[in-house]
Parts: structure tokens; sequence; C-alpha cells
């Protein structure tokens, strides 16, 4: 039996969605969950549970390790981008415990989360991108000459965060400089495709970088699950459809068969350096892949595959601990996975 810890387990975020790709795994394992707050659906979800500061308090890292060790953790999945940050960055110290990270290098990690440096990244090898910008005072915001915009945190911003859409300059303006009251810079990136072209791809890969397999997933960004703002194209430019929309952090959608956007999104993952799991957000426009966002980490769509054959931390694991060499390319379902809510009773501790 393996013993397995995934943090930032509560909320519906990416944390929930782990546990829920374990159990359907069919490995035997022990959940041990972790979140801020005792008024939790991990409390339910998991075999045990234990509150943990934030990230960026400065006991985490030690309150982790300790609960790790107590627990004789074999397996420890990050459930949220900060925890995956400050598990990156002293990884070291869960591995003199003997304990398996299936998580992306630093240095991939780091350029990831850094949007402006993504950018960077995808136009210094030719990979496309959507028109962007770097923003740190309103001068800058006058010289973004592409709209309609997204505007959204170049560090962090987890769950769709603080994203804004502006179809105007004035727009432009406001957004902007609410934005920069509350952070030293943002990105400002190109509106492109419609929201029909728009997919979630995971790229799998195993912990020495060999190329596994890759999943695209059809975005159902309509409804309110799957939306963070949805708006009327008020715009000259038909070709991007009758509504503008951003996409939550709660993804559902038809698992299509792999076709060339597979393709380019492997290749991206492979040029970045990726292990483990890698998830590729895109609009398919004109026969190309255009990424705006590259999350270094298990999807929160990670259970969904899963229910269609594609359970990319069962291979993982299989890996790892039973020596079974991943099967290249494996087959799996097409169709349709939705999300709805479900209501969990958490009893009142003590």
């Amino acid at each position: 039996m393996l013993n397995i810890l995934v943090t930032g387990a509560g909320g519906g975020g990416v944390g929930e969605q782990l546990i829920k790709t374990v159990r359907l795994s069919g490995i035997e394992s022990r959940i041990v969950a972790t979140d801020t707050s005792r008024v939790s659906t991990a409390t339910v979800n998991a075999d045990a549970f234990a509150v943990v500061p934030i990230a960026r308090n400065e006991s985490y890292l030690n309150e982790l390790l300790a609960l790790s060790e107590r627990e004789g953790i074999d397996v420890l999945l990050p459930g949220s981008e900060a925890e995956l940050r400050v598990i990156s960055d002293n990884r070291e110290h869960f591995e003199r415990l003997g304990i398996f990270l299936p998580i992306n290098p630093k240095s991939v990690i780091d350029l990831s989360l850094d949007k402006s440096r993504t950018a960077e990244f995808f136009t210094e090898h030719a990979l496309a991108f959507p028109r962007s910008a770097t923003i740190t005072s309103a001068e800058d915001l006058e010289r973004v000459d592409f709209l309609p915009a997204v505007l959204k945190p170049s560090i962090g911003g987890g769950g769709s965060a603080n994203i804004m859409l502006a179809q105007s300059l004035d727009e432009l303006r406001v957004f902007g400089q609410y934005l920069l009251r509350i952070y030293p810079e943002f990105v400002v990136q190109e509106y492109v495709g419609t929201e029909e072209s728009e997919y979630t791809v995971g790229v799998l890969l195993d912990m020495d970088g060999g190329l596994v397999n890759s999943i695209a997933m059809r975005r159902i960004i309509r409804s309110g699950l799957g939306a963070k703002l949805r708006v009327a194209n008020r715009t000259a430019r038909g070709e991007l459809g009758e509504y503008l929309a951003i996409s939550s952090g709660i993804s559902q959608g038809e698992f299509v068969a792999p076709f060339e956007l597979n393709r380019e999104c492997e290749r991206i993952a492979v040029e970045l350096g990726a292990r483990a799991a890698i998830n590729i957000q895109c609009r398919w426009v004109d026969g190309q892949a255009i990424v705006f966002e590259v999350n270094p980490r298990f999807s929160g769509t990670s259970s969904s595959r899963a229910l269609v054959g594609y359970n990319e931390l069962a291979v993982l694991l299989r890996a790892r601990f039973e020596g079974i060499e991943p099967e290249r390319g494996f087959a799996y379902r097409h169709g349709y996975v939705l999300r709805g809510l479900q209501e969990r009773f958490v009893p009142v501790a003590g």
C-alpha cells in the first residue's frame, strides 16, 4: 500500500481532483490530505487529514516535512501552484525522506509560472503564442496595439484569478490601472480564436523526459461552471465569434481523438524539458495551436481524463513502484465528461 499525500485538497481545485484520480487508479493506497482549514471537503474525501499553514508561511515547509515523516509518505502530490513552488524549491528535503515527487524540474516550473518568461520562451523557440506585452506602468498600456486583449497577473493568479477582458482602449486603461494597484507587473495577451476552439491538452512524460502520451479536451465554456466571464463581442472582429469568453479553472468538455494539436503540444512539452505531467491551454486557430498558458503540473481535469482511461498518475506510480514500463501512445476513450456540483456533509470538529 502506498501512502500518498495530497496538498491543497479542498475547494474543488487540483488537489481534490488528484484524490479522485488516485481512487480511480486501482492502486492500493492510503490518502493523507492537507488544507489550510478544517472546513474542507478533504476531511471526508481522504483517509486522513491535517491542517497546514498557507504556503508562504515560514512554518509551512517544516510542518509538511514533519507530517510526511510521521505518516510514512511515499508520494507527494502538490495540489496548488503556491505549494508546488515551495515543494519544488525544497525537493531535496522530501527526496531525503525517500518520497517520490512526480513533478517537473524546477527550471520548467519557474518558467511556466511566470507568464512573461513563458512568452519570451515561445518567441525564442518560434512557437505560436498570442501577441503579448508585460505591463509595469500606465505608459506601457498606451503601447498595446492589439484588441481585444486579456489582462492577467504575470505570476500566480491560479484559478483564473484577476483575469480581465478589454475590448476597447478605455477598458484596457481602466482594467490595467486596477491591476497595477495590486501587482508590480502583469501581462496583456491578444484574445485569439473562438470559445468553441479552446482546448486543454495534457502531455505525459516519464521521469527521464521520454514522451508517453497526450490527451486533448475541447472545452465547453458556455456554462456557469466553465466560464470565468463571457460577454458579447462588441469589436469589429466577427471572426472571434458572437461572444468572447475566458474559461474558469473548472474544465469540462469533449475528449477528442488525437490530431495535429496533440503533436504540437507534445513538441512544446519536450522543448520545455518537461517531466511527469504538464498541461497546455490553447486555442486551435487556422490549423495552429496558439498557446496562452502552460501549467507545469497535473491538471484539474486529471480525474476527468482518468474516466476515459487516461490516468497519468497511475502510469507514473506503476513505473516507479511496480517497475511497469509506460505504454507509449496507449489508447483511451473519446467523448464528453461533464461536471456539476456535489454536496458533502462535514461534521463539526471536536
